[in-house]
């Protein structure tokens, strides 16, 4: 097993580079529950990539477990996309992240922080309850795609995330957004509405909005802003 404190340049490039080399994402994940068994997570926000990611994993292991940062933030559509993920996999095991409570958040902050200070708001909202449930964790999968933004150009099947000090795996890293519809209308996935209403990247109501035809897919999040991420893959 290959964790945080001693992954390397040597390691990273002999996994990607060899034992990794064109495999598909099927092969990535198999390659991961071997490796980390019930030392590995997913933290799924519930989009596209992650109904595509939950399928391929419940072929591996059906009684996974996955974390969703319930920000308290979100729309009903994806709380309610949830609730039919349980039903179609009923041995996934679905944690539901809770920060301090909204009320709690105005109190120590001031109201919509969000608009104030964005990357406050998600460091509240997502990456502390994160932090605490990654530590308990050796790796964890995520949906990152390379042709996602240029910020995730560069992303490895294996990479060592100095973040959560963990080691993060990308079995997505070469699936087009034409690749992940395929699977979700070929296996009849269950997905989030809001992606048939302009809505290609879904986080919370407030910092969510539409994308029009020719814009990059997460334009739609933090618009206006300047901000691009929410922490999570920095």
């Amino acid at each position: 097993m290959i964790t945080f404190p001693t992954l390397d340049q040597e390691q990273l490039d002999q996994v990607n580079k060899e034992t990794l080399a064109g495999k598909d994402a099927l092969d990535v994940i198999k390659w991961a529950y071997a490796e980390y068994g019930d030392e590995l997570v997913y933290a799924c926000s519930f989009g596209a990539e992650g109904m595509v990611l939950i399928d391929l994993i419940t072929r591996v292991k059906p009684d996974a477990k996955i974390i969703f940062l319930d920000t308290n933030f979100h729309f009903k559509e994806t709380y309610d996309l949830i609730e039919e993920v349980k039903e179609r996999y009923p041995k996934l095991r679905v944690d539901m992240l809770q920060p301090i409570t909204p009320a709690e958040q105005e109190e120590q902050e001031g109201p919509e922080l969000w608009k104030t200070n964005p990357d406050k708001c998600c460091s509240i909202r997502k990456l502390v309850p994160l932090e605490g449930a990654l530590n308990q964790h050796t790796a964890w999968l995520s949906g990152l795609r390379r042709s996602q933004s240029l910020t995730r150009k560069d992303t490895q099947f294996v990479n060592k995330d100095k973040r959560f000090s963990s080691v993060k795996i990308c079995p997505l890293i070469h699936w087009s957004w034409d690749d992940v519809w395929m699977y979700i209308k070929g296996f009849n996935l269950p997905y989030n509405p809001l992606h048939d209403q302009e809505y290609p990247s879904i986080g919370c109501v407030q910092c969510t909005a539409k994308v029009k035809d020719g814009e990059d897919l997460r334009s739609g999040r933090w618009s206006q802003t300047g901000k691009t991420e929410c922490g999570l893959h920095k």
